[in-house]
């Protein structure tokens, strides 16, 4: 610290000296401030004149011109040194704060975890108090990088089950052929009733005309197979393209065939359409998902805006009208979890639509009381998911204290946060409703599954 006021009272001084004339000596520059503090220079009658705080004045042309002249070049010069000085103090703070920074760094804004200070209970829960279905899960490989199962050890997974008091899992990551063979055996086969594998089928197919009947044949052959329902995933409407290279839509009248398919099989279509909201607004200073966005940069879909949400949305709807014999099941609250208004008027308008929970803790949890509502509301038509990918005791112990608690203020992750920086609050749901969207739907609308 006196290193760097050292400098800074070095910056000062030598803008003040660098302006004092070389020939001015100590008697001169006392009386430079005599004159600095005690008279002023005025002009009267087309004269410059010395006024002294007495009264008196001298004339420019008195025997006293030459003195009073260096004297008043000099208290300027003076005046102009203090103002220098004056304007070398922010160099001697922006001084100071470098040296602070230095000393004591301060965390990026990334890295800002904020620890709480809000004093609230907090409710320990080891597990569900209903035995549950988990509607939404992945088990299977297809989403993992190097290839291997989400579940490594499938003994563990169920002694992670039991222990939350978690009855059965629905696992999404069946796929189609040999990769459905080896889920179906790796889970529903070895360990009947506590999962169910639901099969995909090949989007690749949609690049030749006629598409339709041979994504219909698929679907039929998996469940032949063993396979309890259909997952859509999110790259109908995003990703997929048609024969002619256009963006294929859910509503798209040539996927009917596979959809009256699942109808007359009797499987639900268990359907991601979209992203959250702020996938497709600007990834800038505004955007509530800029962390994670920053993250994962392939997620924005900036590129296509707002109003391609909106579309895809609207197609879903016309997609659940125009098929009243397919159960479906629209993940992560129909990933419309910012606009539970919305999603309440279509649950009210369809009686064949459902929603699952999967990762929506934190949009559910910011609107506690809206929330509530919903689910008391609609509580037939509500599945418990996780979406965590595998079975953890700590993520289906914080789902619990959602759900069944009315704690206050916590977290919705048990690590990192990334899905939005915002607390959530407890939704305290009756037995009634808890008995409902833990099991009774997804046991009522997927086959193979128990609790």
């Amino acid at each position: 610290m006196t290193a760097v006021t050292s400098i800074a009272g070095r910056i000062a001084f030598g803008a003040y000296k660098s302006h004092w004339p070389a020939e001015c000596s100590t008697a001169e520059a006392h009386a430079v401030e005599l004159v600095k503090t005690k008279g002023r220079i005025q002009t009267v009658r087309g004269r410059r004149t010395v006024t002294w705080g007495s009264g008196g004045s001298v004339e420019r042309g008195g025997p006293r011109r030459d003195g009073l002249r260096l004297a008043a070049r000099r208290a300027e010069i003076g005046r102009e040194a203090l103002r220098r000085k004056a304007r070398a103090v922010p160099a001697l703070r922006y001084l100071v704060d470098r040296w602070r920074s230095w000393r004591h760094p301060l965390p990026r804004l990334g890295d800002y975890r904020p620890a709480s200070c809000l004093v609230v209970s907090k409710t320990e829960l080891c597990r569900t108090r209903v035995r549950a279905i988990d509607a939404h899960n992945h088990l299977g490989r297809w989403l993992t990088p190097d290839s291997g199962w989400m579940a490594p050890d499938v003994a563990l997974a169920l002694e992670t089950m039991d222990h939350c008091n978690i009855g059965s899992i629905v696992n999404l990551d069946g796929r189609w052929g040999d990769e459905l063979e080896e889920n179906l055996d790796r889970y529903d086969r070895a360990h009947p009733g506590r999962f169910a594998t639901f099969c995909h089928v090949n989007w690749r197919e949609t690049n030749s005309p006629g598409f339709g009947s041979r994504l219909a044949h698929s679907l039929e052959t998996s469940v032949a197979a063993g396979a309890c329902g259909l997952k859509i995933w999110k790259d109908l409407g995003l990703d997929v393209r048609d024969d002619r290279r256009q963006l294929l839509l859910p509503d798209d009248a040539r996927l009917d065939p596979l959809w009256e398919t699942a109808s007359r099989l009797r499987v639900p279509v268990l359907i991601h359409t979209g992203d959250p909201i702020a996938f497709f607004h600007p990834v800038d200073e505004r955007n509530e998902r800029l962390e994670q966005l920053r993250r994962s940069p392939r997620a924005a879909r900036a590129d296509l805006g707002p109003f391609w949400l909106q579309r895809l949305h609207d197609a879903l709807e016309a997609l659940v009208a125009r098929h009243p014999g397919v159960n479906w099941i629209a993940a992560h609250v129909a990933c419309q979890g910012e606009h539970l208004a919305r999603v309440s008027r279509l649950l009210a308008t369809y009686p064949n639509l459902h929603v699952d929970t999967g990762a929506c803790m934190n949009e559910l949890g910011r609107q506690p009381r809206a929330a509530r509502h919903f689910f008391e509301r609609h509580a037939d038509r509500i599945l418990f998911g996780s979406d965590m990918f595998a079975a953890r005791a700590a993520e289906y112990q914080l789902w619990a204290r959602f759900l069944e608690t009315e704690d206050e203020y916590f977290s919705y992750a048990v690590a990192d946060p990334l899905h939005g920086r915002w607390q959530i609050y407890g939704l305290g749901l009756s037995d009634d409703v808890l008995a409902q969207v833990y099991a009774d739907n997804a046991r009522r609308l997927i086959p193979g599954v128990k609790a």
